[in-house]
C-alpha cells in the first residue's frame, strides 16, 4: 500500500533527519550531511503531495452498484440451485438437468430448489474448446515434464471432466499513478594502490495517466485464485450479452464473492500493473529502489460476466490432481506429481556428463 505519511530521511544515507538544537540547518546525525531548511522543503514537497494522493486513493471507490442485473421471474423459474451434501459447494444448471456430479468432490447431487438473491450476469464468453480439446491439451501439458512418474503418464486416465461457467467481476478504471525512486550510477576507478567507488544518487519521479479495461477478479471462493489468474487472459472481444441459453449443457458456479468484496484484489492488480509501467521507465541507472507511490482511481465501472473453464481431475496413488483449462483459449494449468528418485538422479546424471567435459577442458588448458 502507498504511504499516507512522509518520513524525512537523509538523501545521502537514508537515516532519519532531525533539526538539532543550536543549528541553523537540518542535520543527519549518522553521516553528518547538512541541508538548508528550504532545501529540505523542496526535497520532500513531492513526497508530501504523494502522501496526500495516497490518502485520496484509499478513499476512492469503485462503482459496484451497477454490476449485474436482476433475474426475471421467467428466467429464475428455469433455473435451479444444487447444494452438494458432501462439501457444501453450490452450483446452478438449466431446467433440464435433474442429476449432476459435484465438480469439487465428485459426490452425486440431486436437491433442486428455487434460488434468489443472485444477480443476473451482464455478459458471457461462450465456450470455444470442446471436451476433446481439453483432454488433448492435458496430454500435451504432460509433455517434456522429465520428473513425472512413469506410472502416471502410462496409466493416467481423466476421471472427471466438467465444463463450468465461472463468475467474474470485470473492473474498468482510469488512474493517475505517481512514484518516486532512488536511483544510483556506480563508477569504479583503479587509483593504483586503491580502488575508488563513486556512487551518484538521483531522485527520480515518474507519473502518468493510464486506462485499464476488464481487470478480472473471479467471484468464486471454491475456484483457486492462483489457477484462475494463471489461465488468463481471456479475449474480452468475445463477450456477448448474457442469455441463460448459454448455460444449457454446462454447469455454472454461483458467485459467493460479490463485487464489493472483490475490490481489494482489483485495486491490487491495477496498482501492480500501473507501478510496473512506471518502474519500466526508470532506465540508465545501475540500481534503483522505489521510495513512495500513489495510484488514484478516477471512478471506475464494474460488470458481471461468466467465463468458460474446463475442470479436469485425474488420480495417482489415490491422490486427486486437478487441472483447469481456459475454455476459450485452451491454456492449461495444474499441479503434477514428481518422481523423487528421478529428482535425485537427474542432477547426478547431469553431473556425470559434465565431469569428463570439465576434465577435457582442464587438460587442454595445461598445454
Amino acid at each position: 500500500m502507498p504511504a499516507t505519511s512522509v518520513s524525512y530521511k537523509c538523501p545521502n544515507c537514508s537515516a532519519p533527519l532531525s533539526f538539532l538544537p543550536g543549528h541553523d540547518k537540518v542535520t543527519c546525525e549518522y553521516c553528518g550531511a547538512e541541508l538548508e531548511v528550504s532545501a529540505v522543503e523542496d526535497l520532500f514537497r513531492a513526497k508530501e503531495e504523494l502522501a496526500v494522493k495516497a490518502r485520496e486513493a484509499q478513499e476512492a471507490k469503485w462503482d459496484t452498484e451497477n454490476a449485474g442485473d436482476e433475474w426475471s421471474d421467467e428466467e429464475a423459474a428455469a433455473l435451479k440451485a444444487f447444494t452438494c451434501s458432501s462439501c457444501g459447494a453450490e452450483i446452478v444448471c438449466d431446467e433440464n438437468t435433474m442429476a449432476t456430479e459435484c465438480v469439487y468432490c465428485g459426490n452425486p447431487t440431486m436437491i433442486p430448489k428455487r434460488f434468489s438473491g443472485m444477480l443476473k450476469p451482464d455478459y458471457v464468453i461462450p465456450f470455444k474448446k470442446t471436451k476433446e480439446d481439453a483432454v488433448a491439451a492435458l496430454k500435451k501439458f504432460y509433455e517434456g515434464k522429465r520428473l513425472l512418474p512413469d506410472a502416471f503418464t502410462a496409466n493416467n486416465r481423466v476421471e472427471a471432466i466438467q465444463p463450468m461457467y465461472v463468475p467474474f467481476w470485470l473492473f474498468d478504471s482510469e488512474v493517475d499513478a505517481h512514484a518516486t525512486y532512488r536511483a544510483e550510477r556506480i563508477r569504479v576507478m583503479d587509483a593504483g594502490n586503491e580502488i575508488i567507488k563513486e556512487i551518484s544518487v538521483y531522485n527520480c519521479e515518474r507519473a502518468g495517466t493510464m486506462q485499464f479495461q476488464r481487470i478480472p477478479v473471479d467471484g468464486s471462493k471454491k475456484m483457486d485464485d492462483t489457477y484462475m489468474e494463471s489461465i488468463e487472459p481471456f479475449n474480452y472481444s468475445d463477450l456477448v450479452p448474457f442469455s441463460a441459453a448459454y448455460f444449457t449443457g454446462y454447469l455454472a458456479d454461483k458467485y459467493d464473492v460479490d463485487a464489493d468484496a472483490s475490490v481489494p484484489r482489483a485495486d491490487k492488480r491495477v496498482e501492480r500493473s500501473a507501478l510496473e509501467v512506471l518502474s519500466s521507465s526508470v532506465q540508465g541507472y545501475d540500481t534503483f529502489t522505489e521510495e513512495s507511490h500513489a495510484v488514484i482511481k478516477d471512478g471506475g465501472k464494474v460488470i458481471y460476466a461468466m467465463v468458460p473453464v474446463w475442470i479436469l481431475t485425474t488420480r495417482y496413488n489415490d491422490k486427486p490432481y486437478t487441472f483447469m483449462m481456459n475454455g476459450q483459449t485452451g491454456k492449461v494449468v495444474g499441479s503434477l506429481p514428481y518422481d523423487s528418485k528421478k529428482a535425485f538422479m537427474y542432477p547426478a546424471f547431469c553431473t556425470l556428463i559434465l565431469i569428463p567435459i570439465i576434465y577435457f577442458i582442464a587438460k587442454m588448458l595445461m598445454f
